[in-house]
């Protein structure tokens, strides 16, 4: 899918990992590039990528890395993957790594300890701050706090609104020949036809379509900072380490249940909601409840939810105006 922007799970479960589910890391595919993000990276993720079902996520194409905060099931994996990259893999680009201050220092410290000189190709830190991270023109990626134990951050991803389609049908209709001229005409420009007509591009050209836009929650409490982030959205992917019956255990631990992700990407008018960062005690029997629970209870408040899996792959589509 050349133009899609496209997520894959890299692990869904909280904490530590399960024989169900790895850790936190989620990679984003951007559309007609060699490249993709990614958001996270708890321990084993570099095993996740080496998965026939992630068959399509090179790390050699690998080029930014957003942390959302430094508990280790969001970022024990990076020294490993980074690493990694370098060898077998291939990757000799440069990496750009966003994330709290302090993450700079913990990699320089692992280096240091294991008598590492460096990954064998730049890495260049950026530490987030609120707002705006940067804008390559086609997509930008702003952040915002959350609420947890330690400095937390979500991430937005936003694509640049494109122009309208040409529409092919019409100009062939009008006699325009194809070539050069098409090219003038879709972006608006006012042409002169060898027939000596004129002819305004802007009456081939659909209307602006929006760009996407994708939201990364880390992990929160309730957060308006949140919600005004993700304002919008076409997807939030937010954690749900608990179900309702739990909220004393989220409260205790700076998380959130399934009907606070609800909450929030109702709040924020998102189009559709992913939950991830489940507690295994609603896979092993700890619980009455199970991820079914959290499901429904979550589609009680925003319909367009669904869990996420390892390896789920999800396309967000263009909203045509």
């Amino acid at each position: 899918m050349p133009f899609a922007v496209e997520l894959t799970f890299l692990g869904t479960g909280s904490g530590a990992p399960s024989r169900a589910r790895n850790v936190s890391a989620c990679a984003l595919h951007l559309p007609q590039r060699a490249e993709w993000w990614l958001i996270d990276c708890g321990e084993g993720t570099q095993h996740q990528i080496l998965s026939p079902r992630a068959s399509h996520v090179r790390l050699s194409q690998l080029t930014r890395i957003f942390i959302t905060h430094l508990h280790g099931d969001h970022c024990f994996g990076l020294p490993g993957l980074l690493a990694s990259r370098a060898l077998a893999q291939g990757g000799t680009s440069p990496i750009d790594l966003y994330g709290p201050a302090p993450l700079e220092t913990w990699i320089q410290a692992t280096l240091d300890a294991s008598g590492m000189r460096g990954f064998g190709y730049p890495l260049r830190f950026h530490p987030v701050k609120p707002g705006e991270l940067f804008d390559d023109g086609e997509f930008s990626v702003s952040a915002a706090p959350v609420q947890h134990r330690i400095e937390a951050w979500a991430y937005s991803v936003t694509e640049r609104d494109q122009p309208g389609r040409f529409d092919v049908d019409a100009a062939r209709a009008l006699g325009i020949p194809e070539g050069p001229l098409y090219g003038r005409l879709k972006r608006g420009e006012k042409v002169v036809l060898p027939d000596g007509r004129e002819m305004d591009g802007a009456s081939l050209v659909g209307p602006e379509r929006p760009g996407r836009k994708v939201v990364f929650s880390g992990d929160t409490g309730p957060a308006p900072e949140l919600v005004t982030l993700a304002r919008g959205a076409d997807l939030l992917v937010h954690e749900a380490t608990y179900a309702d019956a739990d909220r004393p255990l989220a409260r205790r631990a700076a998380h959130a249940t399934s009907v606070v992700a609800a909450e929030c990407a109702r709040d924020a008018g998102a189009s559709s909601l992913v939950l991830t960062h489940f507690s295994s005690r609603y896979e092993g029997g700890e619980s009455e409840s199970n991820l079914e629970t959290l499901l429904g209870e979550a589609r009680a408040v925003f319909p367009e939810t669904r869990t996420a899996y390892d390896f789920l792959r999800v396309n967000v589509p263009r909203q045509e105006a």
